[in-house]
């Protein structure tokens, strides 16, 4: 990277708009910018996670997908270029194998809790969806990578078995949705 951030503001966004990986220039609210934006908080949220104690095969996935998350957002940034390789969302969805295995079967839904790990990898599971949708809402519009939507959509995936494996690790277990309960 060199030099490249040695000055931190540089005014040129103060008219609503951003550069590019590329050079060219977009609106600070073009789908682009959301998704960039929303892959960065996903990005942002597993750094929160990792501040907690998690076993140390959680923590290097999460920080794998740390990484592969900031070339996503590379990818975003560049418009046309693809970062993610096709063996990405296939290791995901080893992951998500390998720790679903734990799990028993699930015959309710869910709701987000549990212990602090798992309540913030199922806020990041939301995010991630988010993320996809607005990669989505892109990919309608300008070219995106197919490996980059289906790398999220398997990352929401993961996340949602991990918020679950993390609970069942800790010694609980998922919190259940009662339908009704307040009725």
């Amino acid at each position: 990277m060199g030099h490249r951030l040695s000055k931190i503001y540089t005014r040129t966004g103060d008219a609503g708009t951003t550069g590019l990986g590329d050079g060219s220039r977009t609106t600070k609210n073009s789908a682009r910018v959301a998704a960039m934006g929303d892959v960065d908080e996903l990005n942002s949220l597993l750094g929160v996670i990792l501040c907690e104690d998690l076993p140390a095969d959680v923590r290097a996935l999460f920080t794998g997908i740390q990484h592969d998350l900031f070339d996503l957002g590379g990818e975003l940034c560049i418009p046309g270029s693809a970062l993610l390789k096709a063996t990405q969302p296939a290791r995901l969805e080893a992951a998500i194998d390998r720790f679903n295995a734990d799990l028993g079967p699930l015959k309710e839904f869910i709701l987000p809790g549990g212990n602090r790990a798992a309540a913030l990898t199922h806020l990041a599971r939301t995010v991630c969806r988010r993320a996809e949708r607005v990669t989505v809402a892109l990919a309608a519009e300008e070219p995106v990578s197919d490996t980059s939507r289906q790398y999220l959509n398997r990352l929401s995936d993961l996340l949602f078995v991990l918020g679950r494996w993390l609970n069942k690790a800790a010694g609980g277990s998922d919190v259940l949705w009662q339908k009704g309960k307040n009725a």
